[in-house]
């Protein structure tokens, strides 16, 4: 029984970091392929669907995996708002705007370090814009409108990691990606900061039964993510991060409870249920932030 005890602590622990260092490896053979963006979605939907089997295998919550009759809505946000406004984003202008960068403002980039050591500097940079964007999206109800329909989920799962308004989607790009053009980072980076933060965003939402130890005091991990759709302010308006919680730590937005993340989640204000009610909701209606439960 000790053994036993022993291994599945061990998987528990070696889970994620096996996962996402995987993914790393595999994406830097996917990227030497003629058709990379092609083999890229390839392995994302093979993520996608491990992570699907691991989530019923191994769940966190039991109570999330019935269906809670959004799944129509929540792939319809992934496909037609997220992957759009990111693909026509991210490939048309970021990578587009990349290559057309003065040979000045490309001199400031570190082009002679490792490329591991530039994909983090990279990872860093955009995490500044990714970070101010969702803190904003929280605190100021103007963005806090469009993000609810993120958060107005009442369960995590990989089914609903696209889960974003194309105004919250298009915020966030906006506000990350012009900073790394500003100091000429090349196209591969754009490239390995896109594909990282796709890998850990959807390891964010998936319910799988994991433990994180340090790694929690540097990435933005599922037990992170939890907290954060917390109905609590106290629990939720914190771990702005998107892929790091380098922030998070110097501006006091860090929040890892000693007690279990909440299964309850969600919202107090009312949203609809359908697609294109949610798309329109935000216009339709001034929404405001969260309350704290039994606020006035």
């Amino acid at each position: 029984m000790n053994l036993r005890n022993a291994a599945s602590t061990a998987t528990a622990y070696g889970l994620w970091p096996a996962i996402f260092i995987s993914c790393i490896a595999l994406n830097a053979q996917v990227m030497q392929q003629e058709h990379a963006f092609l083999w890229f979605n390839v392995l994302y939907l093979g993520l996608a669907l491990t992570l699907f089997l691991l989530e019923h295998l191994k769940p966190f919550e039991r109570s999330w995996l019935p269906n809670d009759g959004q799944i129509l809505t929540d792939l319809s946000h992934t496909f037609l708002n997220k992957g759009a406004v990111q693909v026509l984003v991210a490939v048309g202008t970021v990578f587009g705007a990349a290559e057309a960068l003065s040979p000045e403002a490309s001199a400031i980039w570190p082009t002679h370090w490792p490329l591991w050591a530039q994909v983090i500097l990279g990872l860093v940079i955009a995490e500044a814009g990714l970070y101010t964007a969702h803190r904003v999206a929280h605190e100021w109800s103007p963005l806090w409108r469009f993000h609810a329909i993120h958060h107005s989920t009442r369960r995590l799962t990989v089914i609903n990691t696209g889960r974003f308004h194309f105004v919250d989607t298009a915020a966030s790009i906006i506000l990350s990606q012009p900073l790394l053009f500003l100091i000429g980072a090349p196209v591969e980076i754009f490239k390995w900061v896109s594909a990282i933060t796709a890998f850990i965003g959807i390891l964010t939402h998936c319910n799988v039964d994991m433990r994180f130890g340090w790694l929690s005091l540097v990435f933005n991990t599922p037990e992170l993510h939890r907290w954060h759709h917390s109905k609590k302010l106290e629990e939720g308006n914190k771990n702005y991060g998107e892929n790091l919680v380098l922030f998070d730590q110097l501006f006091g937005t860090f929040f890892r409870g000693n007690y279990r993340p909440p299964q309850d989640i969600g919202i107090h204000e009312p949203m609809p249920d359908g697609f294109l009610q949610q798309c329109a909701h935000p216009f339709r209606r001034r929404a405001e932030k969260p309350k704290l439960e039994g606020a006035d």
